[in-house]
């Protein structure tokens, strides 16, 4: 899994949706997740820390959720199926641990709000993530190309107990 951070909400060009954007923590990779306008509006409030008159449904669930001494040990995006991401909330109350079936905007708007980490397994983040700097993954292809035009038999034995015979010496 790869521990993802919101990196802002954007809006889609063609459809005018709103985008939640995850970004690792190398910043090499980001992804996009389609969201609803209220969902979009949940999450940036919980971005730019703004409090509102009354509680809103996911700071009721915030609180309801401390009211029971229960926390968000995490939440995990762990598939994409027919263009829908699934994610689960990890709860833990206690010593017992439930994990619960969520929209990835919900839990990415409590994750904010309760300060927990996002996860994406490594599949999905592999089928629908986007390239963010290109150059930085032009420049790691072109090392590792070098590193196996330049590696030898040689760098895959080991010497026991001193060095090896020379062919000289042989």
């Amino acid at each position: 899994m790869i521990e993802m951070n919101v990196a802002g909400i954007a809006l889609d060009a063609a459809t005018r949706l709103p985008i939640v954007l995850l970004k690792d923590a190398s910043e090499r990779r980001a992804l996009p997740i389609w969201i609803g306008q209220t969902e979009a509006r949940a999450i940036l409030t919980a971005l730019e820390s703004q409090k509102t008159p009354r509680p809103m449904t996911h700071d009721l669930m915030v609180n309801c959720m401390d009211q029971w001494d229960i926390d968000l040990e995490r939440v995990v995006i762990h598939s994409l199926q027919d263009n829908t991401f699934y994610a689960v909330l990890t709860l833990q109350q206690g010593d017992s641990k439930k994990e619960v079936d969520a929209r990835p905007s919900d839990a990415i708007a409590l994750a904010l709000r309760m300060d927990s980490p996002i996860w994406v397994l490594e599949e999905v983040v592999a089928d629908a993530s986007i390239p963010v700097d290109k150059e930085a993954d032009l420049q790691e292809q072109e090392e590792f190309h070098e590193f196996i035009d330049n590696i030898r038999p040689e760098d895959f034995t080991q010497s026991r107990g001193g060095s090896e015979p020379s062919a000289e010496s042989s």
